[in-house]
């Protein structure tokens, strides 16, 4: 009995099908795939730049926008990537249609702007794959269930790719970037920065929400526990092996810190003078929560007399106005004296599940910041990282240095 064919879904990021003869050069990549004999499946993202234009419209006309409007506009980008995809590989000879969200459908939860997906209806599909025909599929979008179009969030046509892999029960998910693989840290920062050819689902899943744009945090989540096997590659260097996404069980030597990241899409608020008493939490995060807001590192410093606190924490830069308005909505229920926000700070962070048997981790990186002057402002940890907060005119001082601290320059 012949085997199956192998299911494959690939996809593509904004710079990849950043004009149409980057289109084209995405369509001669998803033939090879088909003229291999693979069932193929293409995720694509907007065009490069497409969707801040878009954003930026919405946030123009009110910084304080329904979500289910920002949603209908935004998922244009992708739509309109989707379609083009479709039309030149038709050009080129291969059978392809287009899928939006709602034609799969892709069905999420109903938190318009950073929706989750719940469910992914094949049957359709998996019928026009075992016909030969290729699947167009435009990511970061679906359908909620109040009917009207859905987006996962920023970055979330790579949750749309995985995901979709998954419920195809797919071979194989290869993600095209503009990067050859996941790096010790940003190659534009840092010259020497070296190409990891394994890295394992865990410390991605710390690097992609620390900051590392490779790929989006959710994706990674979907990937390790469907265990979906996952590449990252460039678009532009298709034959290089790029990263490997795997199980720790598979990386033989683990080093101390695997990876350097950082975010400048941070935002630090602080509430003074905060009644320390039972509830007051609840007061504070409760609102955010109902306005959509996350929450990252949270710092506490009680007063003398133990009556009072000062609470800080950080949210996304994007998220800064959203969450001013709810916390000053809860103003009384709080009872804070004074509210202070800094948009101005960002996030360094090292990873490394080395980090579990390695001590003086953290040592090495307070005092590197501290010799080159910088000030620490928020401090948190988990067992294979650590991030530190600081002002966000030293990221670049902080992400070299650290990286020659942990020795992870390329030879």
């Amino acid at each position: 009995m012949p085997a199956s064919p192998k299911k494959i879904v690939m996809k593509f990021g904004g710079t990849s099908v950043a004009d149409l003869e980057r289109i084209r050069h995405v369509a001669t990549l998803v033939k090879r795939e088909v003229d291999r004999g693979s069932q193929t499946a293409v995720v694509v993202s907007a065009m490069a730049g497409e969707t801040n234009r878009l954003v930026s419209w919405v946030r123009e006309l009110s910084p304080l926008h329904d979500a289910r409007e920002y949603d209908t506009v935004v998922a244009a980008g992708e739509q309109i990537t989707a379609g083009l995809l479709a039309v030149a590989l038709a050009a080129i000879g291969v059978p392809a249609r287009s899928w939006l969200g709602w034609q799969i459908p892709i069905r999420t939860s109903a938190m318009h702007g950073a929706a989750r997906i719940e469910a992914i209806d094949t049957d359709l599909m998996n019928q026009r794959l075992a016909e030969g025909q290729v699947a167009v599929v435009a990511g970061f979008q679906g359908i909620a269930p109040d009917n009207r179009i859905s987006t996962l969030g920023r970055g979330g046509s790579d949750t749309s790719a995985v995901a979709l892999a998954a419920a195809l029960k797919a071979d194989r998910c290869d993600i095209y970037t503009d990067v050859d693989g996941v790096y010790t840290t940003d190659p534009r920062i840092v010259s020497k920065a070296r190409r990891l050819e394994r890295v394992t689902f865990e410390e991605m899943l710390e690097l992609a929400s620390l900051g590392a744009k490779v790929l989006q945090t959710r994706s990674v989540e979907i990937a390790m526990l469907h265990r979906v096997p996952l590449r990252v590659l460039s678009t532009f260097d298709a034959d290089n092996g790029g990263t490997l996404l795997c199980n720790e069980d598979d990386i033989v030597e683990k080093q101390p810190v695997t990876g350097i990241a950082y975010s400048r899409d941070e935002a630090k608020i602080t509430l003074l003078r905060v009644p320390d008493q039972p509830g007051v939490a609840a007061a504070i995060f409760g609102p955010l929560a109902d306005a959509g807001v996350n929450i990252d590192m949270i710092v506490q410093n009680i007063s003398h007399d133990g009556r009072k606190t000062d609470l800080t924490f950080t949210v996304s830069r994007a998220d800064l106005a959203r969450s001013l308005d709810a916390i000053q909505k809860a103003a009384a229920a709080i009872g804070y004296k004074d509210l202070v926000s800094d948009a101005n700070v960002a996030k360094v962070s090292v990873v490394g599940i080395g980090m579990r048997t390695h001590p003086g981790i953290a040592q090495v990186m307070f005092k590197t910041l501290a010799e080159k002057g910088i000030n620490i402002q928020v401090i948190s940890t988990s067992e294979i990282k650590i991030s530190v907060l600081i002002a966000e005119e030293y990221v670049e001082l902080a992400v070299r240095a650290l990286h020659a601290a942990y020795e992870l320059e390329a030879a």
